[in-house]
């Protein structure tokens, strides 16, 4: 393909850009497994200071299981806790990674993406189980966690710190994300950011390909 879009960095965030991912999906089994008293708590679960914490790594996934049960206040089991906590993740789309394929050809191709180790490991099976990948490396050029980092999205600091490891500048990037914080902290620091409402957005946008 040829380039056709002023930029050297195309980044994209994991969930509902690369990979389906449905939260609700998620807390509606909480609340299954939960008496009703307790379906205001997991509404609220996301914004817990334990998961943002998780999420940045600042604890580690021994700790976040024993601070999801002490929440609940139940005694599940680490993989009861590890399947309810995956179970917001989807199929990876086959044609999404073709066209990441294809734009690697012109572009330097990288993830950002607010995640876990519970979940980048599952979600690392399920690339191996469907394309034979162990990691998303040999894919994109450039992968960025927030729970290596230390940082998370839509903070100013995660995005300063990715163009320095890039060792580029704002106005070569440009960012693909499913919320709209996100595409707002990028467009903070320079990012030419896109927000991804729809399965159809990325092949709309990249239609020359």
């Amino acid at each position: 393909m040829k380039k056709a879009i002023d930029a050297d960095f195309l980044i994209f965030d994991l969930g509902n850009v690369i990979i389906d991912i449905d939260y609700q999906r998620s807390l509606n089994l909480i609340k299954s497994l939960l008496p009703i008293s307790f379906h205001e708590k997991v509404d609220f679960f996301y914004a817990t200071g334990f998961h943002k914490d998780y999420e940045k790594g600042l604890i580690d996934t021994f700790t976040f299981r024993n601070e999801v049960r002490k929440y609940f206040e139940q005694d599940w089991e680490d993989e009861k806790v590890d399947e309810i906590w995956n179970s917001l993740l989807g199929n990876i789309p086959r044609e999404r990674l073709e066209l990441v394929s294809k734009l690697k050809t012109s572009y330097q191709i990288g993830i950002l993406s607010n995640t876990n180790e519970i979940h980048i490991e599952a979600v690392y099976k399920r690339l191996k189980s469907d394309f034979g990948m162990d990691r998303f490396e040999p894919l994109f050029d450039h992968v960025f966690y927030s729970h290596e980092m230390g940082l998370a999205k839509p903070s100013a600091a995660i995005y300063t710190t990715m163009l320095e490891l890039l060792d580029t500048t704002a106005d070569r990037v440009m960012f693909f994300d499913d919320l709209d914080a996100n595409v707002v902290g990028a467009k903070s620091v320079g990012i030419h950011s896109v927000q991804v409402t729809g399965p159809t957005v990325l092949f709309d946008f990249f239609g020359h390909v």
